[in-house]
């Protein structure tokens, strides 16, 4: 159903809406997206849930189709608890990078906030899902539906044929390591219902080949040095060492591993894969989303279609989003990525329309340049956090936000300030922002890198330790023992010096017997 929109017609009165003024929201905010801002989106799918729904998203992820597992159980339980009692609020909406784009919004928002969510999930996320170049490497919006069916499918018949605890052992396994099951480099390829099931079935031959050429590599006692070496050259290229993704190197080469538990590896490591953009664009896709939502709830009050009432409602809304507290405030947790993002975004709009000689003189090609959306979209297409905020931090908004770097050395008695506001200072200080937001800093480097195939069959692991940051010893016990059960044998992990390899820290875990049989 398509609503005839006239400019200077109310939209809604009141707090109250149904399924047509849903309707009507949508199709003036799409106008809006499309004519004025330019805005190239999927097609939207709305869902309208409550907040018991919405409690369970939160557990799971908020994907829809996923398979069951009891952690999501847990963690339903648990934010549930804490919203019954009024410690927390539930987020407005949900939005899934698929095509259609799926947006949920709580039944219990007003006329107002289900416009402010449409225009922010529905057109915000979506332009920013649809043309960022992460997004565009990674992930697959026409397939990850058809795979989520295909995953709880498949997870819900091994249930049913090997028995739930055993399928429940290899999800918490892989749960456990699913921040080290991620490919750092693009090896996208498209995940449909189609291919996933005939694939399936393929897989187990090609492991069997694969199996036959890897012991091959085995050295025996006759072998000499250079024979040795040889052999290891290719055993270290069949099992492709050193290797970042660990989820990936079990499912390839674990001895002991059925071939459905393969595959669950697998569907974790492919949802693994799916989330890894949005943990590199959180500020930009927020910021992206923040600025088109103000944008667009802005033209609708010009337009009169949006009442003073409901234009106060958002600005209430819009502010406590986009709020950072001081580090003073009990409610501080670090920089608020919505006001981080929004205000880039919108000094950005300044520097192409209102540009200081300041402005000029670090952003040159970007200063007085006019026509701002054509800015932003440029910016929100080829930028992650880390290069975003490197490259468009500028002198003025680190003056806002009061910005300075304060130095902790443990080997000095007293804190230092390094960085203050002068040119110097501004360099410095947008680096170390930016470096903030860099995964290579923010993820431990955890590598395979070799597996001792002659004797023990021990595999070694290392972590590449930057800035003296070791890993926590308990948290590391305890998924080193999942990697050990996966594996079938025995694990060491070596924390080594990023800079001189020398070895700071050794783990160790012993497969336990039957765990995976």
């Amino acid at each position: 159903m398509t609503v005839q929109l006239q400019t200077g017609r109310l939209l809604f009165e009141g707090n109250d809406w149904d399924f047509a003024t849903i309707q009507r929201i949508h199709d003036a905010v799409a106008e809006i997206a499309e004519k004025d801002l330019k805005l190239d989106t999927f097609p939207n799918q709305i869902e309208i849930i409550t907040a018991e729904q919405m409690l369970d998203a939160y557990a799971s992820t908020g994907m829809p189709l996923f398979y069951k597992h009891w952690s999501f159980g847990k963690h339903f339980a648990q934010h549930e608890a804490v919203y019954r009692k009024g410690l927390m609020g539930l987020a407005y909406e949900i939005v899934i990078n698929s095509n259609p784009c799926i947006s949920y919004i709580m039944e219990e928002n007003t006329a107002t906030m289900q416009t402010l969510v449409i225009a922010h999930a529905a057109f915000g996320h979506n332009h920013f899902f649809k043309n960022n170049y992460l997004f565009n490497q990674w992930t697959d919006p026409d397939g990850i539906l058809d795979y989520l069916t295909f995953a709880k499918g498949y997870v819900s018949s091994c249930e049913e044929r090997y028995g739930q605890p055993a399928v429940e052992r290899v999800l918490d396994a892989a749960h456990a390591l699913m921040p080290q099951g991620v490919h750092r480099y693009p090896r996208k390829k498209p995940l449909n219902l189609k291919s996933e099931e005939k694939r399936e079935r393929e897989r187990a031959e090609l492991q069997e080949r694969m199996y036959d050429d890897l012991w091959r590599t085995v050295p025996n006692a006759k072998d000499g040095g250079k024979a040795r070496q040889l052999r290891d050259d290719k055993r270290r290229a069949l099992l492709e060492l050193p290797q970042e993704n660990l989820l990936y190197f079990l499912e390839k080469t674990a001895p002991r591993l059925a071939p459905w538990q393969r595959e669950i590896l697998r569907i974790v490591r492919n949802i693994s894969q799916y989330f890894y953009p949005q943990m590199q664009t959180k500020v930009m896709n927020e910021g992206c989303a923040t600025y088109t939502h103000y944008r667009i709830m802005n033209i609708l009050h010009q337009r009169g279609q949006i009442s003073d009432g409901s234009y106060l409602e958002f600005l209430t809304s819009h502010t406590n989003v986009v709020r950072q507290p001081v580090f003073e405030d009990p409610y501080y947790n670090g920089i608020n990525p919505y006001a981080l993002g929004f205000d880039m975004m919108s000094d950005i709009e300044r520097i192409a329309t209102d540009p200081t000689d300041e402005d000029r003189a670090w952003f040159p090609d970007l200063a007085g340049r006019g026509d701002p959306m054509e800015q932003l979209k440029e910016i929100w297409r080829n930028y992650r956090d880390e290069s975003f905020i490197a490259q468009f931090l500028s002198p003025n908004l680190i003056r806002k936000w009061r910005l300075f770097h304060i130095e902790d050395n443990p080997d000095e008695p007293n804190l230092s300030v390094n960085a203050i506001h002068d040119d110097r200072g501004y360099r410095n200080l947008r680096r170390l922002l930016a470096r903030q937001h860099d995964t290579a800093w923010l993820s431990p480097d955890i590598q395979v890198v070799d597996v001792d195939l002659e004797g023990t069959r021990r595999l070694v692991v290392h972590h590449k330790v930057l800035r003296n940051m070791l890993l926590q010893p308990e948290d590391t016990a305890r998924v080193l023992q999942h990697l050990a059960d996966l594996w079938s044998y025995d694990v060491v992990l070596r924390e080594v010096d990023f800079t001189t390899d020398a070895v700071l820290k050794e783990h160790h875990a012993k497969a336990r017997p039957g765990i995976f049989a």
